[in-house]
């Protein structure tokens, strides 16, 4: 069997999917209800067609006139009517006739498969796109003769050897996969969108159902629609194949590397876990501030807090989140977690950072993100944003609000512990009558690391990490016990007995 070779969409994503685009001089049906973005994909597909590849389209609209496409098209940057101009893209228009004619009698698929094929032979045209079938379907009673010819003019199509999207609606998100069975003919290619209600949010995915003769990635993979159109977020596509550096860099505070071994490395990612008012906001702060000291720049995202809470915060603290802004060393964005959904987020998240280049980033917080999701979605989320970060080679530190107040938690509720390098728990304690918060470095890949828990003071000039707690154990369960003198040597010697067997063997 011959190769399949595939023509590349330039949607971002999307050709990971695919392993590489579209199958060249085939059809694809892309199926989905009502304002999945069908049609952007379809222009998106044409667009980049014609910018990167200098590969001429047709563009068959049977619902909205040229005027409308090429407005629509201009809110995601696209110039359409230049490339009209420059005969490089024809809007062939097949809409039904404004002032209510018998369209039934006088549309004539004939006519309009000769018309299509005069364009592509006129404009040299690769790339076509049909938009949609579902309203040639609306136009005639008998689906029958509809669906012969359609038949009929994708055959065309192919015979021409053009590269063809077409569109169709459905009525359910699951369920079949167009509403009058024209996958039983264009059935070379299927690809399907989803906006499914999850929780509060809507989540848009996509999904190659199939594309024949040639290989794909399976299941439904997130995407959103922002100022540059689709781009597709291919998270089992994400190369494991990052350096990983031995540079370190320091938390901010001074005590902290120590117990982390010397600092965290340059390329990790981070993840302070605790109850509210724990200091995980303070730890992200100083992570910041230590970067805009070596005048590096840092971006911190915040879900949780508004602006003007973090700048009083931070000076609090004896941080100056203003100075370092008007340095051009900070950038803060804050927003609400339920603004838009995981998928826009995660777009904004990567366009900030290419543009602002970014030595380090940081979130405040995820848990804040994951409030009215699925946890697969927040999952995904999540690798989305820490693989970009190991991409760019950032550091990236996030926060993790756990909903217990004081005694152990299960970090991997949270769904990122596997995913992150670094973990730092950080919980309440009761000692002597009085409340105090614990610190413990509970992870850190590549490294030794203090494994003592440690007394996190909140003072005015910032953090103090204190050994407070050396004469007590079961910290972490939230039922402190001092141990004696006696306890602490016959500890000391198990330890010790431990390793040199581990030495020995």
């Amino acid at each position: 069997m011959s190769h399949v070779q595939k023509l590349p969409t330039g949607i971002e994503g999307f050709d990971d999917v695919c392993h590489g685009g579209l199958p060249i001089g085939r059809s694809t049906l892309v199926s989905g209800t009502s304002g999945t973005g069908k049609t952007i994909l379809s222009l998106h597909f044409l667009y980049n067609g014609i910018k990167h590849y200098n590969e001429p389209g047709v563009f068959v609209t049977f619902e909205e006139s040229p005027v409308d496409i090429i407005r629509n098209a201009s809110s995601f940057g696209w110039d359409i009517q230049a490339m009209v101009d420059q005969n490089k893209l024809f809007i062939l228009d097949a809409s039904p006739d404004p002032d209510g004619q018998d369209v039934a009698g006088s549309f004539d698929l004939s006519g309009l498969i000769e018309r299509i094929n005069y364009a592509i032979r006129k404009y040299k045209a690769r790339r076509v796109a049909i938009d949609s079938m579902t309203a040639v379907f609306q136009q005639y009673d008998a689906v029958s003769v509809v669906r012969r010819e359609i038949f009929r003019l994708i055959a065309r199509l192919k015979s021409i050897g053009v590269t063809t999207v077409m569109t169709t609606e459905r009525e359910l998100e699951y369920g079949p996969v167009a509403r009058y069975g024209v996958e039983e003919f264009v059935s070379d290619n299927v690809v399907i969108l989803r906006n499914v209600l999850e929780g509060e949010r809507r989540r848009r995915t996509v999904e190659i159902l199939k594309l024949r003769g040639t290989t794909h990635m399976k299941g439904e993979f997130p995407f959103t629609l922002g100022s540059h159109g689709m781009s597709v977020f291919p998270l089992g596509a994400m190369q494991l194949t990052q350096r990983s550096s031995n540079v370190r860099l320091s938390s901010g505070v001074p005590k902290l590397d120590v117990m982390c071994g010397g600092g965290f490395f340059k390329d990790s990612i981070i993840l302070a876990t605790g109850a509210t008012g724990t200091g995980k906001t303070l730890l992200v702060s100083k992570f910041v501030e230590d970067a805009c000291l070596n005048n590096e720049r840092a971006i911190l995202f915040a879900y949780e807090e508004s602006r003007a809470q973090l700048l009083r915060n931070a000076t609090s603290w004896g941080i100056d989140f203003e100075a370092m802004e008007r340095d051009g060393l900070l950038k803060i964005i804050c927003a609400y977690p339920e603004s838009t959904g995981l998928e826009d987020h995660l777009q904004i998240i990567k366009t900030e950072i290419a543009q602002f280049k970014p030595s380090r980033m940081a979130i405040d917080s995820l848990s804040a993100l994951a409030r009215g999701v699925g946890r697969n979605a927040f999952r995904q989320f999540v690798i989305g944003v820490t693989g970009y970060a190991k991409q760019e080679e950032i550091a990236g530190f996030f926060t993790n609000t756990s909903e217990e107040f004081m005694g152990s938690h299960s970090i991997t509720d949270a769904h990122i512990s596997t995913i992150t390098d670094t973990i730092i728990l950080l919980q309440y304690v009761e000692i002597r009558g009085e409340m105090a918060r614990a610190l413990n470095v509970f992870k850190m890949r590549g490294s030794w690391h203090d494994k003592g828990i440690r007394e996190f003071v909140i003072t005015g000039q910032g953090p103090d990490i204190k050994d407070s707690f050396s004469n007590f154990e079961r910290i972490i369960s939230g039922v402190p016990h001092r141990v004696s003198g006696d306890e602490r040597s016959e500890l000391a010697r198990i330890v010790e007995s431990v390793a040199d067997a581990r030495d020995l063997g």
